[in-house]
């Protein structure tokens, strides 16, 4: 189906984390549907020269191959892709993962892990390309969270903490960047129907409190959340910053 064009995403130079599958994929798809040039960061090879190789020939798209818990390797992801397509000015910190664990079995080791891997690259992407922003006289970053923790779900605290705290990050880079005229969202997906909620959590009892819990009876799909991007990616969107966005066909 066939979305809403924004004139002012046509050729902007876009980056997008943990843009190889799921989200991430849907969210480069729409942008390069938008005419823009897409710079991604995944660190599952085989998944993104699986996206590259179905996109159209024409696409001006980039990976960069990073694992983001390494800061060092971010930096020099975000440097490949403004090397390749120019500054960027428009950030999507996606990359996440939302593994299952106990209270009892987190270690202080794999608690810094899951910081890293939900949290901190999001600040250090930030960080890395307000440069380019200020210096083209705006951007737009967009932060993405999870309801998990509004909520209240149980089975992985590291997780939902990470996902919280983007709220607070989001805030605060948005008061911080304002006056350079680049504006900071976060969206908060619901359960969103990727191959990987797929095999790994969706059960029958999964499906039967999305359509008990939600007001909206249908599976949430990746590009649900792609298109609310491409909203606060574009000048559309010029008044909106500093704001948290539920998409979640109505669960909170």
């Amino acid at each position: 189906m066939q979305g809403a064009i924004y004139p002012s995403l046509k050729d902007r130079t876009v980056l997008v984390t943990g843009g190889g599958s799921g989200i991430g994929e849907a969210i480069v798809r729409q942008f390069i549907g938008q005419g823009a040039r897409v710079g991604f960061i995944d660190v599952d090879v085989k998944a993104s020269e699986q996206l590259l190789a179905s996109l159209p020939r024409d696409a001006r798209v980039h990976f960069e191959h990073a694992d983001l818990r390494d800061i060092g390797a971010l930096r020099r992801a975000v440097g490949g892709v403004r090397e390749t397509l120019g500054p960027i000015t428009i950030l999507v910190n996606n990359a996440a993962r939302d593994d299952r664990h106990t209270i009892a079995e987190v270690t202080p080791e794999y608690w810094d892990d899951r910081i890293a891997v939900n949290l901190k690259h999001q600040f250090f992407g930030a960080q890395a390309v307000a440069p380019d922003m200020i210096q083209a006289g705006g951007g737009a970053i967009v932060n993405i969270g999870s309801v998990s923790w509004v909520i209240g779900q149980g089975n992985m605290p590291c997780y939902t903490t990470a996902k919280s705290a983007i709220q607070g990050l989001t805030r605060a880079l948005a008061r911080d960047l304002g006056p350079n005229n680049v504006r900071v969202n976060s969206i908060l997906p619901g359960w969103i129907m990727t191959q990987r909620q797929q095999d790994l959590w969706l059960t029958p009892e999964g499906e039967a409190e999305i359509m008990q819990r939600q007001c909206i009876k249908r599976k949430l799909v990746p590009d649900d959340i792609a298109r609310v991007v491409l909203f606060f990616a574009a000048d559309d969107s010029g008044a909106c910053t500093n704001q948290n966005y539920i998409v979640d066909g109505g669960w909170v």
